[in-house]
């Protein structure tokens, strides 16, 4: 699907994570929970401490960290980041070291300044998906780790069809069902990462990359 067929610009992501702070947990969250499990998991086994969150939302997965890495976890939302601000105070979660109101595309964070960097159903929501990807590659070593866990559009098939029939509602939901994995990685990354799916039947995939 083309950039002007429908992508979500900063100001209606702002808007539609506005509507959605209060029940995210308990209506996507609860979905994705399982997801979050995978992509952190994977964060925990990599190699160094430094991680970054992009697109941190209400901190549903700032718990799943294992204690030994520092996190800093980035949102486009004040809403979002404000819940996550109030779950690492209740949980006291000192592995968290900043949350940060942060353009994914645009971070201003050091360059190679993160041995890792993570981003969990954000890909789909941003306005330009491959400057998400660059953004991450910029601010993570060389030969660190680079996690996506996203929905990928089906390529082909009955269920390809029901994605592109959802598509209008994307604007609304903050979401976009018919996202294809070329708009976020070119032949090159695609060709370097594994995939895999999980749960819930494979709705979701993890993209991992090394930088």
């Amino acid at each position: 699907m083309s950039m002007s067929a429908g992508r979500l610009d900063a100001t209606a992501v702002r808007a539609a994570y506005r509507r959605w702070a209060g029940i995210y947990d308990a209506s996507f969250g609860a979905v994705s929970l399982a997801a979050r499990r995978r992509a952190v998991a994977r964060v925990n086994a990599g190699a160094g401490v430094r991680v970054l969150e992009v697109g941190v939302g209400t901190g549903l997965a700032l718990p799943m960290y294992e204690p030994t890495k520092r996190v800093t976890g980035i949102d486009l939302s004040p809403e979002m980041l404000a819940r996550a601000e109030a779950r690492v105070a209740r949980l006291g979660l000192t592995h968290v070291e900043a949350l940060l109101e942060r353009d994914a595309e645009a971070t201003g964070l050091a360059e190679g300044s993160f041995d890792s960097a993570v981003a969990m159903f954000v890909a789909s929501v941003v306005p330009h998906p491959k400057r998400l990807m660059a953004e991450m590659r910029r601010v993570v070593r060389r030969g660190g780790q680079i996690v996506v866990i996203n929905h990928f559009s089906a390529e082909g098939g009955v269920r390809l069809a029901v994605e592109r029939g959802l598509a209008p509602f994307g604007r609304a939901l903050g979401w976009h069902p018919d996202f294809p994995f070329e708009e976020l990685l070119n032949s090159q990354e695609r060709a370097a990462a594994r995939f895999t799916p999980v749960p819930p039947a494979g709705l979701f995939t993890l993209v991992e990359l090394q930088n």
